[in-house]
């Protein structure tokens, strides 16, 4: 090794000495108790009091550092504080003057008396307590001690009230916006406090709701949409499908203005400051007897509310609304749309097909109902002539008649594979097809569609030749040649 490399791993020790120094200072300075951060106007502090002597309570900040509080913001009416030595308390730091570092207890209103304590109050951005005295031109006077401030009527509340009287020789906590003029011009408001406290207030109301609780509000605002409801400085809608399990009724028929309402809270979304309310979920739902009062084949009545391409609806009840499918008129043809054979508000009778409450659906059918046992199926090997009702993977069904409908399995189209049959032969295309199979139990037909050709040539052939045996037996069998002898013959 290098005497270059030998000195370089030996340490200086002049650096050892300056690290240690640093680390002998950080530590002396801690236990001191000087380490602490340097206390700011409106700092909030948790100290435990260690003494009370004259009009002060002096609380422990850490190591030899004292703060003191004036013992009057701790008297109850009967003339005896509220705390005690060893107590721990919390408290706002104000100020540091005559040597001490002053703190309060108070949020409400901090009680000073001299124009040093509302600059203190100004800087810690803490409230004071002032009196309202008189009414002057755009706002109040308020006396904070001994001292004149002003506070603008718009600053006096949340409203902005100009009633003297709601105001004069109350005493109310205020902020202190402006302290110019080595104080001669000093600036209060009441209202910054109370939006604190109404945030403040508004942010526990927040934390404290949950979906599915019931709460009481007053009407806000009716809208087509719904009704705003307020709960006490926080608006929840209540969308028009909310009000009530009759979807027909309207906000404005329900509720007025001002209204009282109990409420049950479905949704909340504060990320976009939405609350979702529902009267509607707060009264028994109808589905929950719906099987029972709705049994299967019975015969109802109702109003139509609402026509859509696949069907009309139906209200039964307030809450329940049964879907006639297109396909369940009865007309004996195919429809496009329910227009065609009803309008909304007319007044029909229908049966019960199927009740599923577990999804709010029934459905209903304005057919005549048939008994299966007295529908004619046709026999094997008859040609019939359908409607095309629907298409699927696997085939096409065939409405034959009113009341029976065959089915065709893709093999039996006479179609080359991966024909588009739903294009081909959409619904209503009118074809003949072949049955090629009957099942007398389960009232099913299936039929072919590729042999009816070969069984009509064939069954035209058989009328021929049946045609002609018929004409062969009548003259003998002998045709037109027996015919010609005949007449010969029978001539000599």
């Amino acid at each position: 090794m290098t005497e270059e490399n030998i000195h370089d791993t030996i340490p200086d020790t002049n650096t050892l000495h300056n690290v240690e120094d640093e680390e002998d200072f950080a530590t002396l300075f801690e236990k001191s108790g000087t380490a602490s951060k340097r206390l700011e106007p409106g700092q909030k502090v948790s100290a435990r009091i260690v003494s009370i002597s004259g009009d002060f309570a002096f609380i422990d900040l850490g190591g030899k550092s004292e703060g003191v509080i004036n013992l009057n913001e701790f008297l109850k009416e009967d003339g005896t504080y509220s705390v005690s030595e060893g107590d721990t308390i919390e408290a706002f730091f104000v100020a540091f003057s005559d040597g001490l570092k002053r703190f309060t207890s108070r949020t409400k209103g901090y009680s000073t008396v001299d124009l040093q304590g509302i600059r203190n109050a100004y800087e810690a951005n803490l409230p004071v307590n002032g009196k309202v005295t008189s009414e002057l031109k755009g706002g109040f006077e308020v006396h904070v001690g001994k001292i004149r401030c002003f506070c603008p009527f718009s600053h006096i509340d949340l409203k902005g009230e100009r009633k003297s009287e709601l105001y004069i020789n109350q005493t109310f906590p205020f902020k202190v916006l402006e302290y110019k003029e080595n104080g001669r011009n000093v600036i209060l408001s009441r209202r910054v406090l109370l939006e604190e406290e109404q945030e403040e207030r508004l942010k526990k109301f927040k934390e404290s709701l949950q979906v599915g609780m019931e709460v009481t509000g007053k009407v806000r605002a009716i809208q087509k949409f719904g009704a705003f409801v307020d709960l006490g400085g926080i608006d929840g809608l209540i969308p028009s499908s909310e009000l009530s399990w009759n979807r027909a009724e309207k906000a404005e028929s329900l509720l007025s203005q001002g209204q009282e309402v109990t409420v049950r809270i479905i949704a909340i979304d504060w990320a976009r400051n939405r609350l979702t309310l529902s009267i509607k979920s707060m009264q028994p739902d109808p589905y929950t007897s719906a099987a029972e009062k709705y049994p299967i084949d019975s015969m109802v009545k109702g109003t139509v509310v609402r026509l859509e391409s696949f069907g009309a609806f139906v209200n039964l009840e307030p809450g329940i609304d049964g879907l006639i499918p297109v396909s369940k008129f009865g007309t004996g043809r195919r429809i496009k749309h329910p227009k065609e054979v009803v309008e909304v508000g007319q007044f029909v009778e229908a049966r019960i097909i199927d009740v599923n409450a577990a999804n709010r659906k029934i459905t209903l059918s304005m057919e005549q109902k048939i008994n299966l046992e007295e529908i004619q199926l046709p026999a094997v090997s008859d040609i019939v002539q359908g409607t095309v009702e629907r298409v699927i993977p696997a085939g096409l069904f065939l409405k034959i008649g009113d009341y029976l409908t065959g089915f065709i399995p893709n093999s039996e189209m006479g179609t080359p594979r991966g024909t588009n049959h739903n294009r081909m032969f959409p619904p209503g295309t009118i074809f003949q097809a072949i049955v090629i199979e009957v099942d007398k139990n389960r009232k099913k037909v299936t039929l072919s569609r590729n042999k009816v050709d070969e069984k009509i040539e064939e069954d035209t052939y058989n009328s021929y030749r049946d045609s002609v045996k018929k004409e062969e037996r009548a003259t003998g069998g002998l045709g037109s040649l027996g015919d010609l002898l005949r007449e010969k013959w029978g001539s000599l």
